[in-house]
């Protein structure tokens, strides 16, 4: 147990942070449309999203036949759930634009954008529980949306940390 505490710990912070990084960041690579910065920052996001996988395959102890129905599903859920995220990172530049003048016209489109985006990453977690479920058992289902759920804590308290209150 003390093992697995372990391993979500460094390499979930690592990947987090690395996470973090990526999310803010590629606001900036995206306006500076360089085939260099286009293609770091697809090394990057490759690289998050290797270190995730790593993660999760350390803390899982997935069986032949379980990880060969189980990786797909988890690719499916890693691609939409990085359309979650870009909507997060569009959420945090807007916030960031708009932090020194903010409105409360502006703040209403954020927090409703914010809700939104909660509800949805929830939709996708409840749309995939039964394709996990069937392809293994409850125990490592729960285990795996455990990881996921740290891993997002660790970002989101990354993310929390670094976000100025509106004032």
């Amino acid at each position: 147990m003390k093992q697995m505490k372990r391993h979500i710990g460094l390499a979930a912070v690592t990947t987090a942070l690395i996470l973090v990084l990526a999310l803010i960041s590629s606001p900036v690579f995206a306006e500076e449309k360089t085939d260099k910065a286009s293609n770091n920052m697809e090394i990057l996001r490759e690289k998050i999203q290797a270190d995730k996988k790593l993660v999760v395959a350390a803390n899982m102890n997935l069986t032949d036949a379980e990880a060969k129905a189980f990786w797909p599903i988890y690719q499916e859920y890693q691609t939409k759930l990085t359309k979650i995220n870009e909507r997060i990172t569009k959420l945090i530049v807007d916030y960031a634009q708009n932090y020194q003048t903010m409105t409360n016209e502006i703040a209403k489109k954020l927090m409703t954008e914010s809700m939104a985006v909660e509800k949805e990453r929830l939709t996708l977690k409840e749309s995939l529980m039964p394709k996990f479920q069937k392809a293994l058992p409850a125990i490592k289902v729960a285990r795996y949306y455990q990881i996921e759920n740290k891993i997002q804590a660790i970002v989101q308290y990354s993310l929390a940390e670094g976000i100025p209150l509106v004032e």
